[in-house]
């Protein structure tokens, strides 16, 4: 089956039990009849809990992460993680996308069984089966380009052993680490050799670049992050001539970095890559962008340091009820941990809907979450009754989507005009 056959087939799953937040009328229907009756999120049928992400912004930002790699020349490769939706891969593809990147051999299925031609894995993979299942789909496909991290002698030796008598070797990137007491990646230059010794060793194995995250870099400030990313640079340099990339492949050498805190200091640094013996796929891989949040990133976004660059705009909100108003102090919602990320920072009231009128929250905190209550402070010029719809705001799109299957897309009127389905 195609990508497209598979994203279509997604239209034709039933609306029922499974998707929170869904109007219970519509339980039955296909998510395509579902689609085109247009519904309004407020006013025909859906139930709070129910998360959202606005058709409007979500283009915006679509747009705007495809013009800032372009101004910066450099390839993208978006980290899917975030959204693990299909159809979001797809868009993001549509906007000038490389591929997708991904950090586990589940992510990856998902991705290959809705049609995604190129994957970069950010981690070292030394599982098997997963290994055997990919020399599989490299050896079906011929135009599957698939990149994935080593870092260590030890895991080129159990990749080798899985992978021996495949027909297509790996593309295989050293990961470099972001420093000392760091995530993963190698620690040391020296070690980076040694590693790309023992991938020169294999026949199962080709190398073809360096990569990393810095956003692991200790006590990460633009002097540091920056000195990192020309650490990486120069060591893709220093290998280049010694010919260690000789077999690179059809996009020459890759050299990847690039999270959603620091891609400005990507692209600064990025635009300093000498000339090597091959071109270069500048690879970032920045994921939260896509729904970007009213909490962490928005506060870390380069963007907040090159403002004449654009902005980036919060996609989602979670609309939440008052169940319980038991003093003039304190209120309670029907959204809690099952329904909102934590993670990083609770929930931001944003707004209050009473008879289809909006207003902002205004003297509205959460406090704290419990699994399925969010704990509300208010203060004397808050006006909240029971019954209220509170619109939260969101900190982390990495631990907001996963808690919802099914994602209405509203326009800013409330008009539902697609649902967005996650595979976690």
């Amino acid at each position: 089956m195609s990508g497209t056959e598979a994203l279509a087939r997604l239209t034709q799953d039933r609306v029922d039990h499974r998707f929170k937040g869904l109007p219970p009328d519509a339980d039955g229907l296909t998510v395509a009849e579902l689609t085109a009756q247009r519904r309004n999120l407020f006013t025909d049928g859906f139930t709070t809990p129910v998360l959202a992400l606005s058709a409007e912004r979500l283009e915006h930002n679509l747009a705007l992460m495809e013009t800032y790699a372009t101004r910066h020349g450099l390839a993208f490769a978006p980290h899917g993680k975030t959204t693990m939706a299909p159809q979001l891969f797809q868009r993001q593809i549509g906007h000038g996308a490389w591929g997708i990147t991904l950090a586990v051999p589940h992510q990856v299925r998902v991705a290959r069984a809705y049609g995604i031609q190129r994957i970069f894995l950010a981690n070292e993979l030394v599982d098997p089966a997963a290994l055997t299942w990919l020399a599989g789909e490299l050896a079906r496909d011929a135009d599957f380009r698939f990149v994935c991290y080593v870092d260590s002698v030890r895991g080129v030796e159990l990749m080798d052993a899985a992978l021996t008598g495949t027909s297509r070797p790996m593309d295989v990137v050293i990961e470099l680490a972001a420093g000392e007491g760091a995530r993963t990646g190698v620690r040391t230059e020296a070690e980076c050799a040694a590693v790309a010794d023992a991938v020169a060793a294999t026949g199962t194995l080709r190398l073809v670049g360096v990569a990393g995250y810095e956003g692991e870099v200790p006590q990460a400030n633009p002097e540091r992050v920056h000195a990192w990313l020309r650490r990486l640079v120069a060591l893709a340099a220093d290998f280049d001539k010694a010919g260690r990339f000789a077999g690179a492949g059809p996009d020459g050498i890759v050299i990847s970095a690039g999270g959603s805190a620091w891609f400005d200091a990507v692209a600064d640094v990025f635009a300093e890559i000498p000339e090597l013996s091959a071109p270069v796929l500048k690879l970032l891989r920045s994921g939260a962008y896509v729904s970007h949040d009213d909490g962490h990133y928005r506060k870390v976004t380069p963007f907040n340091r090159v403002p004449e660059e654009g902005a980036l705009e919060p996609a989602f909100r979670l609309w939440t009820q008052i169940v319980s108003r038991p003093s003039p102090e304190q209120a309670f919602a029907n959204a809690g941990k099952r329904d909102a990320a934590y993670d990083l920072d609770l929930p931001f009231p944003q707004a209050v809907r009473r008879d289809g009128t909006e207003r902002p929250a205004t003297g509205i905190e959460v406090t704290a979450l419990s699994d399925q209550h969010a704990w509300l402070h208010t203060a004397p010029e808050a006006d909240l009754e029971v019954g209220d719809w509170l619109g939260l705001g969101l900190s982390h799109p990495c631990t907001s989507f996963d808690k919802w299957q099914l994602i209405p897309v509203a326009e800013a009127d409330g008009t539902v005009v697609e649902y967005i389905r996650t595979f976690f």
